[in-house]
Parts: C-alpha cells; structure tokens; sequence
C-alpha cells in the first residue's frame, strides 16, 4: 500500500487530521532544508510536502516565492531534490510528496522524473498546474512507479466537475481553501465547510485542505470536515522572522501546536 494510503487509513481510525507541513528544497539552504523537514518529522508531521522551486510559481504567493527565489539563487535544481527525499526518507517512513509545476517536469521528462522520485523514496506527486484532462501521460508515468499524483479541487469548482476530479484520483484530493494564491492568512472562509461537504459528496478520496492554513484554531475547525491539512506560508514566515540559527526550532515548535491540535 501507498505511504499515503496508509497514512490517512491509520488517521481516520485515531479521528485525527493528517499534518503535511511544506518545505521548501533548498531553502533556507540545502542542508538547513533537510534539518528543517526532519524538524518537522519530529515535532509530529504525517506527511511532508517538498516543494521544487520554479521561477514562474503561478499558484504560489509572496511567501512561498521568496523561499523558492532564495533557492534558486543558491543553485537549487531537480537533482536536489532527488537528493533531499532520499535523505529524509533514510529518516523517517511517513509519506514524502513532492510539488513543482510543469515546465522543468516536462523538460526533464515525465517517466524520468517519476523514476527518480520513486527511488528517491517518494510517495506522490502535485503538479499544480496540469489539469486532469491533461494529465495522461505524468499519471501514467507515475502510476508505473506506484506514485499517486494528486489532484486540485477550487471553492468555485462545480460538483459535476468534483466528480470528474473524483474518479481515478489517488492519495487525496488538494482542496484549495480560497480563490487566490498561497499565503497564511488569520481566518479561513465561512464558505469553506459548504466547500468540502461539496468534495466530500463527489468523492470518497481524502480532502486535504491548503492555502491560508496557519493556526491551530484553523485545524481544529476542519475536524470532520477534512482528512488533512498543508501548512506552508505560516511556516516560511517564521524562518524569515527568527534570529540566524534559530529559524528551524522556531517552525518545529509551531508544527508541534498544529501536530496537538489536528
């Protein structure tokens, strides 16, 4: 069974959300990453997102930009993250799921990558900008190596396209929490349980809900409404605000309030 199967099989038994904090490869430099995640993985993450950084992430805010920018200053590419998955996976056995987005996948080339993400040690894949229509040969490339790539639900997605999003996904369905891009934000919208009663009704596949997640008030409030949580910008903002050295304590230590509170 898939990491990420499993994982959300043992969650629903505890009555516990599925935390998947993100990091960034290569930020905020290539080995503080990897203590970063593995920081993570201690404080009490389920599921760790690693994030590929792109000069061009469309879906991604200020927050998340500025992380993947520092990487890729210091030199950051694909084999850096083959690199960083492997290691955290030589740590921990909790699922590993990277993300990027499609122009560097496409250039490597879809079989090659999914080849080298599953020797790696990961799990799945999140490719924010292929549509399921569009997916064919990256779902067929992973699928050959037991990878699941996720699939995006929006707050404006009609059921009848929920549907269609349902079928043949795998892992979990990416519920996208606003119309925007990623960013922590102070309160999650009112529209959001209609949103996932909605997902919930055209799928059985687990929803994990991301962009805005950042508090422990907000995980609390998508117990019974969502399998799982992806923190991401919360986090990035409390490195950039620590004191040199002490940015991946600081995180871990937020991980853990989100960790008691999911």
């Amino acid at each position: 069974m898939n990491r990420i199967d499993s994982t959300f099989k043992a969650a629903n038994a505890e009555s516990r959300l599925v935390l998947a904090p993100y990091v960034t490869v290569g930020y905020p430099t290539r080995e503080s990453a990897v203590e970063l995640a593995l920081a993570y993985v201690e404080a009490g993450a389920d599921m760790l997102e690693v994030g590929m950084p792109f000069s061009d992430p469309i879906a991604d805010g200020p927050t998340v930009q500025l992380a993947s920018q520092i990487a890729l200053e210091g030199g950051v590419w694909l084999e850096d993250a083959f690199q960083m998955i492997e290691r955290i996976r030589s740590q921990t056995e909790i699922p590993l799921v990277p993300m990027g987005y499609a122009n560097p996948f496409m250039h490597y080339g879809f079989g090659a990558l999914a080849r080298e993400f599953a020797a790696a040690g990961a799990d799945g894949l999140i490719v924010p900008d292929v549509l399921p229509e569009h997916a064919h040969d990256i779902e067929a490339a992973n699928a050959e190596h037991a990878l699941h790539l996720i699939r995006f639900a929006a707050p404006t997605t009609p059921l009848q396209r929920l549907r269609q999003i349902g079928e043949g996904a795998r892992g979990f369905i990416y519920c996208v929490s606003v119309t925007g891009v990623t960013g922590s934000r102070a309160e999650l919208s009112d529209s959001l349980p209609a949103y996932l009663a909605r997902v919930g009704k055209a799928t059985r596949i687990p929803r994990v809900v991301g962009f805005g997640i950042s508090k422990p008030e907000h995980l609390r409030s998508l117990h019974g409404r969502a399998e799982g949580a992806i923190v991401a910008s919360a986090l990035i903002d409390i490195v950039q605000a620590s004191p040199p050295g002490r940015g991946v304590e600081a995180a871990a230590a937020h991980v853990r309030r989100l960790a008691a509170a999911a």
